[in-house]
């Protein structure tokens, strides 16, 4: 029960980051090329590093041998990623394209990425994270 309350706590940190590093994205430079798509993009990026960090340490106690180790496992986690980030990008242009609206464009992100995460968690236990 602990594991899956913290590891709810760190989905909506992430989720708190990515949707505010997009809203921060259009507010910084909304003449930005490609608009909601690139501050999807980095938005996912930020939240991305933010979840990888409390995962490894919080939820999965994983321990890197050494950077090259990391790195790989980061590689998996990003990898992993790509479904969940579909699914999240599909849920919130879905709200985008329905009801025009920024407010309700984050709100699908927002269940986008609770539908992300909870995958997710099975893909890193399962592959991700695991000792050999």
């Amino acid at each position: 029960m602990r594991l899956a309350l913290l590891y709810s706590l760190f989905a909506a940190i992430a989720t708190v980051v990515n949707i505010g590093a997009q809203d921060i994205w259009v507010r910084l430079w909304p003449w930005a090329r490609g608009g909601i798509l690139t501050s999807m993009a980095f938005g996912t990026l930020v939240g991305l590093l933010v979840k990888y960090v409390l995962d490894k340490k919080w939820i999965f106690r994983f321990r890197a041998d050494n950077l090259a180790h990391d790195s790989r496992t980061f590689m998996l986690y990003s990898l992993m990623g790509v479904l969940t980030t579909i699914i999240f990008w599909g849920v919130e242009l879905g709200f985008e394209w329905a009801f025009k609206s920024k407010a309700m464009r984050y709100l699908g992100g927002v269940i986008g990425l609770m539908i992300g995460y909870i995958i997710k968690y099975q893909l890193d236990k399962r592959y991700v994270f695991r000792r050999e």
